[in-house]
C-alpha cells in the first residue's frame, strides 16, 4: 500500500504554486527579533552573538554494543564516554533595515576531521515585507516541523533519524541554494510557506556534483489557535545523476496549555523519499533503471509535558518520550528501526538557557546483522547544556 497516494509530481507543483503565490518570512527560532524602534534611531551595522554549549555521558547497556550502536561480535568497542556534541556560535550581522547575514559554526566539530564540518549557516538574508523575504547561502530549508528550531531547544535528545536521513539526502540540514519565505493570512488561517531549491549534496561544498538540483516546498496552516494545532505539507522533486527523485511529507504540531504552569507539545511528522544514495551505491550493472525501487519511510511521534515552577533555582521541567520508525530501503530489502526515547529534563534558566536531562535509548530492529549498527540497543544518556 503507498504510504501517500497523491501522486509527488502533481502535489509539488501545486504545493510550489501555491508558495509562489504566498510569499512571506517566518521568524528564524534562532534569531529573536530587537524590539521596534523608530527607524532614523537605528544605526547599522548591528552585532548579535549567540552560542551554545552541549555535552554528553553515554553508557551503552546492550552487550557487544558501542556508545555509537556499532556491534562488535570480538567484544571490543567503547561501552561508555563523554562526548562533546556543541560549541556553537553564531553572529548575526543587521546591516540594514532589510538585510541580514548570518555566520553559524559548530567548534567541537573540530575534533573530528573539519572538512565538510563547522561552518554550519552561513546566509545572507533579504526581507522584502513580511510576505516574502528571501535566502541565499547555506542555510536549513524547511522541509518539516524539525527545521523550524535549533538544537537547544529540542524537545528530546537529538534530532529524529529520519531528520538525520533526509539531511543526507539533500531535503534537510544544512544545504546550499536559495529559498523564499514568508506569512500571511488566509482568511481567518494564518499561512506560512517556504519554497527552495538546493544543490542536495550537503554542507560546506565546493560546488555541486551533478548537474541535478532539488526543489521542494513546505506548507503550514494553523487551524486552531485554541490550541496551537498546524499541518504542514512537504513536497520535493529533482534530479541526481540524472535520474529523477521526490519526497513527500506530512506533520502536525499542537501546544495545549492546561493552565498557567501546566502544557503539554506534540509532534507527528511521517515521510517517505528516492534513497537515491543507496541507489548509487549499487553496482550500475545489477540496479534497476528506476531509482524509486529504494524508498526510504519514517515517521515519529513526540509529546513533551512541561510544568514551569519558576523557582529562583529551577525554572521549569519536562518529560518527553519519542517514538520513532524508520525503514531505509522497504521496497528491496526492509529492515525497519524503531527508537524509543523517553527524556526527563530540568531547567535551571529561562528559555533552556540551562538545562540538563536524563533518558534511555532503546533501539530494535527487525533483522539484527552483526558487526553493524543495524542491531538491537540500550544507551543510557546524561546531557548538560548552557545557551547564551
Amino acid at each position: 500500500m503507498a504510504f501517500f497516494s497523491i501522486k509527488k509530481k502533481s502535489l509539488f507543483l501545486c504545493m510550489l504554486v501555491c508558495g509562489l503565490s504566498a510569499s512571506a518570512q517566518i521568524q528564524d527560532s534562532l534569531k529573536p527579533q530587537p524590539p521596534p524602534q523608530e527607524a532614523d534611531n537605528i544605526k547599522y551595522p548591528q552585532l548579535q552573538i549567540k552560542g551554545l554549549f552541549q555535552a554528553r555521558y553515554l553508557v551503552g547497556m546492550s552487550k557487544d554494543v558501542d556508545v555509537n550502536g556499532l556491534h562488535h561480535t570480538d567484544g571490543s568497542g567503547t561501552d561508555n564516554t563523554f562526548m562533546l556534541k556543541y560549541m556553537r556560535v553564531q553572529v548575526r550581522a543587521q546591516i540594514s533595515k532589510r538585510t541580514e547575514v548570518v555566520v553559524l559554526a559548530n567548534l567541537a566539530d573540530f575534533k573530528n576531521d573539519p572538512k565538510g564540518r563547522v561552518l554550519e549557516n552561513a546566509y545572507l538574508k533579504y526581507t522584502f515585507n513580511p510576505k516574502l523575504a528571501i535566502t541565499v547561502g547555506q542555510f536549513r530549508p524547511w522541509f518539516g516541523i524539525e527545521e523550524t528550531y535549533p538544537i537547544d531547544i529540542i524537545k528530546s535528545l537529538d534530532w529524529s533519524n529520519q531528520y538525520t536521513e533526509f539531511g543526507k539526502l539533500g531535503w534537510t540540514s544544512f544545504q546550499i541554494g536559495m529559498s523564499a519565505t514568508g506569512q500571511l493570512q488566509l482568511g481567518e488561517i494564518p499561512f506560512q510557506y517556504a519554497v527552495s531549491v538546493v544543490n542536495g549534496n550537503g554542507k560546506n561544498q565546493i560546488n555541486d556534483n551533478d548537474n541535478g538540483k532539488q526543489y521542494s516546498t513546505r506548507l503550514v496552516f494553523g487551524l486552531s489557535r485554541k490550541y496551537n494545532f498546524n499541518v504542514g505539507l512537504n513536497g520535493g522533486t529533482g534530479e541526481v545523476f540524472s535520474k529523477k527523485v521526490y519526497a513527500l511529507g506530512i506533520d502536525l504540531s499542537s501546544l495545549i496549555k492546561f493552565d498557567p504552569k501546566w502544557s503539554l507539545d506534540m509532534q507527528l511528522e511521517a515521510k517517505q523519499a528516492t534513497n537515491h544514495i543507496l541507489y548509487n551505491s549499487i553496482a550500475p550493472e545489477v540496479r534497476p533503471d528506476n531509482p524509486d525501487a529504494y524508498l526510504i519511510r519514517g515517521a515519529y511521534f513526540l509529546p513533551n509535558l512541561r510544568y514551569e515552577i519558576n523557582h529562583k533555582n529551577l525554572s521549569a521541567f519536562e518529560l518527553s518520550c519519542r517514538y520513532e520508525y524508520l525503514d531505509t530501503n522497504f521496497r528491496m530489502a526492509s529492515n525497519p528501526r524503531q527508537t524509543i526515547t523517553p527524556m526527563f529534563g530540568l531547567e535551571f534558566l529561562k528559555n533552556y538557557g540551562a538545562r540538563i536531562q536524563l533518558g534511555v535509548q532503546f533501539d530494535r530492529y527487525k533483522h539484527q546483522v552483526e558487526n553493524t549498527s543495524q542491531y538491537n540497543n540500550n544507551l543510557f544518556i546524561v546531557q548538560v547544556q548552557s545557551r547564551f
